[in-house]
């Protein structure tokens, strides 16, 4: 049964409030009995509506636990997808200021830029490839606001599919210039490589990602717009950081980006 939507209020304000206070919250699975994916999405929408009504824009979307290397890390076996929102974005290159984010893991990917709708169902990956305007590089630094990064697909959708913040590359590609599923790419930590991935990593390519995200948001009447960035999914393994370090990741033949993390302030 459905939960009702007083426990999915409840749920997705604490969510939201757990993102505002830098804290996090007991998996969602244990204490709400019999959560579906559907309630998990109504209470990812609540969410969402918070951090709306607090000033933020909704800017595109992510797909999340698309390669078989998250999945296997998560536990997960199905892809899922969250809302980006205006509160997410860094510049290339930018450093991210201590206490934004949580227990945060990196994640290289693959952005799409719309430049028209795409409206499922029945989207395929050659109709995504000419809808997007360009590809872009991307560090999607994940994070979640359940204790301990202790999640089942449940709990990373009501969490907005764990996104944190995201940076482009400056780099735009035309995605018919380059082979998708073959785009090799290299990430690393303070100049030592960290992991190493590829487009076919992601459902076999980054465009068969996001043609299952407009069909799935279709079925639900909600089309991918115009304008919107559209992350694809980790090419690697998600890996961890520390205060202080500096990200850098290339893909071959669309570009690269970097992020760097401040360290923690010093105690008086």
């Amino acid at each position: 049964m459905a939960l009702d939507d007083t426990l999915i209020a409840r749920h997705g304000d604490e969510l939201y409030e757990a993102l505002a206070s830098g804290s996090t919250v007991p998996n969602l699975r244990d204490r709400a009995g019999g959560v579906t994916n559907e309630d998990a999405y109504r209470i990812q929408a609540r969410m969402i509506e918070r951090r709306l009504a607090a000033g933020e824009t909704v800017v595109g979307k992510k797909i999340g636990v698309t390669s078989k290397g998250v999945q296997t890390m998560l536990g997960v076996f199905e892809p899922d997808f969250g809302i980006l929102t205006s509160g997410m974005v860094y510049p290339d290159g930018a450093t991210i200021p201590a206490g934004t984010l949580i227990q945060p893991k990196a994640e290289g990917e693959i952005a799409f830029v719309l430049k028209r709708d795409l409206r499922g169902p029945g989207i395929t990956a050659a109709e995504v490839i000419a809808a997007t305007d360009y590809v872009s590089a991307c560090f999607e630094i994940v994070d979640s606001r359940i204790s301990d990064w202790d999640i089942k697909i449940q709990d990373t959708i009501a969490d907005n599919a764990s996104c944190g913040v995201y940076v482009l590359g400056q780099d735009k590609v035309d995605p018919r210039d380059v082979d998708l599923a073959l785009a090799g790419m290299v990430a690393e930590r303070n100049g030592e490589i960290v992991v190493t991935g590829s487009g076919a990593a992601v459902q076999g390519s980054p465009a068969n990602a996001v043609a299952w995200l407009a069909n799935t948001l279709g079925r639900l009447g909600t089309p991918l717009l115009a304008g919107e960035t559209i992350l694809s999914g980790a090419l690697a393994p998600m890996y961890l950081f520390e205060p202080g370090d500096t990200l850098t990741m290339r893909v071959g033949g669309i570009g690269a980006c970097s992020i760097s993390f401040a360290k923690e302030a010093a105690h008086a």
